[in-house]
């Protein structure tokens, strides 16, 4: 536990918070920015003394109750409460499981962008929203139902699983992937999907069971990736990842070159759908 460190950071946020912020009235005016220390004990549940001695870097080590209390008392962001863990000396306590809700702007985005497909992934590696060019891309996603919207279940209920992992590039995404399944299924140790999935996996794929066994832990990054469709043939892009704040999201987007068979292979597909 870093007493200093703590006290700063318990400082610094309440000073940044207003009144109207935490749902109280403004009052009188105050000679100092942000929340009085009453306050913010008030909404934690706790003594003011004792938010005093924290603040002042002589108080004992909070528990985990008192560390979230002051969590919400103070709206610290999912990154915030976990620093505010670490400086305590504590592990953040992990979230209930992944969120599926996708931000507006998000859903804006992928509609805006109209001559690459992307999508977004959650952490158990479903498709949570996509736009249109990756929906026809990958499979009239439109049709699909949600239950059967999930990348690892496409590659290990695959019946040529084994010539995929095969292949260098498409072996090294699906290893990936069940690295990063791992690793969500550590960040999010009770949540009932996660679990399901992997019971499923474990039961009907001997690759994906092997590939589990192994407990190689490791977060999904850019990679080339290679697509052949039925109409427009092979289309090479590389496959950049871009994380959503507070989510535990990404967006997936398939770039290719500019000018490049790939490229020309995508607006084809744009125009021979509408698009």
């Amino acid at each position: 536990m870093d007493r200093n460190q703590l006290a700063d950071f318990l400082r610094t946020r309440r000073a940044r918070l207003q009144p109207r912020d935490a749902g109280l009235p403004e009052g009188l005016r105050r000679r100092t920015p942000g929340l009085r220390r009453e306050e913010v004990a008030q909404l934690a549940g706790m003594s003011t003394d004792y938010l005093i001695r924290l603040e002042q870097a002589r108080g004992p080590q909070p528990s985990r109750q008192i560390l979230n209390a002051l969590a919400r008392a103070l709206l610290l962001s999912t990154d915030e409460r976990n620093h505010l863990f670490h400086l305590a000396g504590e592990t953040p306590a992990p979230s209930s499981g992944p969120r599926r809700d996708v931000p507006t702007g998000i859903v804006n985005m992928l509609a805006g962008l109209e001559d690459v497909p992307a999508y977004v992934l959650d952490a158990k590696y479903d498709i949570l929203a996509w736009n249109r060019l990756a929906g026809v891309l990958m499979g009239n996603l439109d049709t699909q139902p949600p239950e059967d919207l999930n990348v690892i279940r496409w590659i290990f209920r695959s019946p040529d699983v084994e010539e995929h992992l095969c292949d260098d590039e498409r072996g090294t995404f699906a290893r990936a992937s069940v690295m990063d399944l791992r690793a969500a299924a550590g960040r999010y140790p009770d949540d009932r999907g996660i679990q399901r999935l992997v019971a499923e996996m474990l039961a009907c794929s001997p690759p994906f069971a092997e590939l589990w066994a192994a407990h190689d832990v490791a977060v999904r990054r850019d990679q080339r990736k290679r697509v052949d469709h039925p109409v427009v043939g092979v289309i090479e892009v590389d496959c950049q990842v871009l994380r959503v704040p507070d989510r535990d999201q990404r967006v997936v987007i398939y770039a290719p070159v500019p000018g490049s068979r790939s490229h020309e292979a995508l607006r084809e597909l744009r125009a021979l759908t509408g698009g």
